[in-house]
């Protein structure tokens, strides 16, 4: 017994774990290797600028788009979403008036961990787009809102995708001011007629923006030449990737933050519906896929689209990128938890749930292999080489690999290594490493 409450904090293991959550776990942190590998293994400067500058064949447009279309942004999502789920696995427990201080505690500790490993994913793997850290800063302002209504913490999370609307439909409407005044101009030009200061800058802002969607500008210039020199040797590399997070990532937390931290609020609310947990019908889940993809699949294959026109036109994705990306997120969720009504869903499925137990460490496995193996420096030369289907391919057979491997470990093993390591770390305890065998558990009963 402890102090507090005689409640004993321990891991959820056994049968208290909750198998649609692990599977929904082991797809998303499987799923996001897709969003990462053109940072590690492709010139950000054509990312940033063109992403058919990658690979321009039916193939590489059509796998593109289907990424951007269906996993985009969902894989984060979901994990969001999980991060809401899992304080209310932590916290049942401290849901009372007078439940344990411990557990705060203990969430506060883990959350600390996970920013400190976050930290060195950038700095010593050199993994400058570590998304760790940004669900450990969003996760330690949650614990407080455990007790809200799901009502209420649905319209909370949806403060971030109204800011998106509003501040998107701003820089939409000047766009869109831009381009008529320059249509305006132009005509009056064609006409021979004289042109006012007003005109005159409509067409010098218009030029601008042109060159600077075709060529990034001086900024993608720039980072173009550090690019190169990073494939020079191992203090190149980490200077660029560590100056690659100061420079873009780091002023981008105050954005990202928010976004993780209202997307965990609605996974708060979908847990307390019993949405996340398997705990609806299957007609409430059919329903709540088809909806999803309906209202979000659209908006973002048009997305898709507008980000490979060349022309600084006014796109709708400013102002919908947000609320697409929660609903295609949702989506998904209720998709996973449809496919294990079914026996054939479930037997799909199955390996997934080791992949969700041990998301940590298969997330820092990809890291090694995408900026340490594969793309590095001194790997065997494919950094900038491939298109998007074979980034893609690598993708696939990697996430072939790391569930045979996840199955594997957890034959003999309780949890993944970091998994063991962070949960060790959080509760100050030395946790168990190797799992019981079969006839220590036929003594023990």
């Amino acid at each position: 017994m402890s102090e507090t409450g005689g409640t004993q904090l321990a891991p959820v293991t056994g049968q208290s774990r909750i198998d649609v959550i692990d599977m929904l776990r082991g797809f998303a942190i499987l799923g996001i290797f897709f969003m990462n590998i053109p940072y590690m293994a492709t010139r950000l400067a054509d990312l940033f600028v063109d992403p058919r500058s990658v690979g321009s064949t039916p193939l590489d447009q059509a796998s593109w788009t289907a990424v951007q279309v269906v996993l985009e942004g969902t894989q984060r999502g979901m994990l969001e979403l999980l991060f809401g789920a899992g304080l209310m696995v932590l916290a049942r427990r401290a849901m009372e008036p007078d439940g344990p201080v411990a557990v705060a505690d203990l969430y506060a500790r883990r959350n600390l961990w996970l920013l400190a490993f976050g930290l060195f994913d950038i700095f010593v793997l050199l993994w400058a787009g570590d998304i760790l850290h940004v669900y450990a800063l969003a996760a330690l302002f949650l614990f407080p809102f455990r007790k809200l209504g799901p009502k209420l913490l649905l319209g909370l999370g949806l403060a971030f995708a109204a800011y998106v609307l509003v501040s998107g439909g701003i820089r939409y409407a000047e766009r869109a001011d831009l381009m008529a005044r320059t249509v305006a101009a132009q005509k009056l030009q064609a006409e021979g007629k004289a042109l006012s200061e007003k005109d005159r800058k409509a067409l010098t802002d218009w030029q601008k923006s042109v060159e600077r969607r075709r060529t990034g500008g001086e900024e993608i210039a720039g980072l173009r030449k550090q690019e190169e020199q990073s494939r020079t040797g191992l203090l190149a590399y980490a200077g660029y990737n560590i100056g690659t997070w100061i420079t873009f990532v780091a002023p981008s937390l105050i954005d990202t933050v928010p976004e993780a931290f209202c997307m965990m609020l609605i996974g708060l609310a979908l847990f307390k519906w019993g949405v996340i947990q398997g705990g609806r019908s299957t007609r409430f889940y059919l329903l709540l896929m088809l909806a999803c993809y309906a209202a979000g699949m659209p908006l973002r294959w048009i997305g898709a689209q507008e980000a490979l026109t060349m022309l600084p036109l006014p796109r709708s994705f400013w102002m919908t990128t947000e609320i697409a990306r929660i609903a295609v997120s949702i989506g998904h969720v209720a998709l996973i938890n449809l496919l294990v009504r079914a026996a054939a869903g479930r037997l799909l499925l199955a390996p997934f749930k080791a992949a969700g137990r041990m998301a940590f460490s298969l997330y820092f496995l990809q890291t090694i292999l995408g900026m340490w193996i594969l793309f590095a420096p001194w790997g065997p030369g494919l950094w900038g080489k491939l298109g998007w289907a074979e980034l893609y391919g690598i993708v696939l057979a990697a996430i072939a690999a790391q569930l045979v491997l996840a199955n594997l470990w957890l034959r003999f093993f309780a949890s993944g290594p970091l998994e063991w390591l962070w949960r060790s770390l959080a509760y100050v305890q030395r946790q168990p490493f190797r799992r019981p065998s079969q006839n220590h558990l036929a003594t023990a009963t």
